[in-house]
C-alpha cells in the first residue's frame, strides 16, 4: 500500500468500521438507561464515565496521546449519555401515558 488512494480507501475503511462501533456503542446506551430507569438511577454517572477514561487512557498505544484520546472519548461519553437520558425520558412519557 503506497499510494494516496491506497492510504484514502484504508481510511474510508476504517471510518465504516467507527460509525458500526459507535452504533452498537449508542445501542448499549440506550439498554444501560433502561436498566438505569427500571432501578430508578440516572443517566451522569461520573464514577463510571471516570473508569472508561482510566480504562481507554491506560490502554492506548499511540500515536494518538492522551489528551486527544480523552477528548475523542469525551465527545464520544457525552453523546452515549445524550442518547441514554432521551431513551429514558421517551420510557417515562410512555409509561406515564399508560397509567
Amino acid at each position: 500500500m503506497n499510494s494516496l488512494d491506497d492510504w484514502r480507501k484504508k481510511i474510508d475503511d476504517i471510518d465504516l468500521q467507527l460509525v458500526k462501533l459507535l452504533n452498537e456503542r449508542a445501542h448499549s446506551a440506550e439498554e444501560i438507561g433502561r436498566i438505569k430507569l427500571e432501578l430508578g438511577l440516572e443517566a451522569y454517572s461520573p464514577e463510571r464515565e471516570e473508569e472508561v477514561m482510566r480504562n481507554v487512557t491506560k490502554n492506548n498505544p499511540g500515536p494518538l496521546s492522551r489528551q486527544a484520546i480523552r477528548r475523542l472519548f469525551e465527545r464520544i461519553i457525552d453523546e452515549s449519555r445524550s442518547i441514554e437520558r432521551a431513551f429514558m425520558e421517551e420510557k417515562r412519557k410512555t409509561r406515564g401515558a399508560k397509567k
